[in-house]
């Protein structure tokens, strides 16, 4: 049976095969080789990926994702594709789902959307309820930088806070958008805000996410 995490890594090599290798993406200063380069060498050389979280360790991930990057851009799609070797930690379908279904489906949308042609992406309701419950549990970590009061809200009402504070301002959309708001691409999340208009612009505007 194939895992929400497999099918967002294969929707990921699709998309950034189908853009080609020079195309922008939502991750600052990131062409499509950067953004696959990024996957690979995450899974795959966990001396180097440690700079995600130390950074005493970032200029040696810096320095091993140019690497990669300049590598073939077919041979970076196939490894994206084929996902981790099998003694890395990655290549268990228990770790792979928990750590690369949110992964996946943030950057998919990081190369859709940085496309001036883009539209929303429906999602099925198990694979929103999936987000969201990722989302229930990140919220704190991606809001921690928020200016204001933020508490992100499901068209049904659930509702998550990702910041306590004064003035509040409540985000309202479908699992998905809201995952893409909280992790700092706000204004390519389709939502709604609701809130004193400048609380609101801040709220826009806060370094959110990772």
């Amino acid at each position: 049976m194939s895992t929400h995490a497999k099918r967002e890594r294969l929707l990921l090599a699709d998309l950034l095969e189908g853009a080609g290798p020079d195309a922008p993406t939502l991750c600052g200063g990131w062409a499509t080789r950067d953004l696959a380069a990024h996957v690979v060498v995450r899974e795959r050389r966990a001396d180097a990926a440690g700079g995600l979280v130390l950074k005493p360790l970032a200029g040696r991930l810096e320095r091993v994702q140019r690497e990669f990057a300049a590598k073939p851009y077919d041979e970076l799609l196939r490894l994206v594709r084929t996902g981790p070797p099998r003694f890395s930690p990655y290549a268990l379908k228990q770790v792979d789902e928990a750590a690369n279904t949110v992964e996946f489906f943030v950057h998919s949308e990081d190369v859709r959307r940085a496309r001036a042609d883009w539209a929303p992406r429906e999602l099925d309701p198990v694979f929103s309820d999936v987000l969201w419950s990722r989302l229930e549990k990140m919220a704190r970590l991606l809001g921690r930088r928020s200016p204001v009061g933020l508490v992100l809200r499901r068209p049904d009402g659930r509702t998550a806070v990702a910041h306590r504070g004064t003035p509040v301002v409540t985000v309202t959309g479908e699992p998905g958008e809201l995952l893409l708001f909280a992790f700092g691409r706000q204004a390519v999340a389709d939502t709604e805000l609701d809130g004193d208009k400048d609380a609101v612009a801040k709220a826009l505007e806060a370094k959110l996410g990772l």
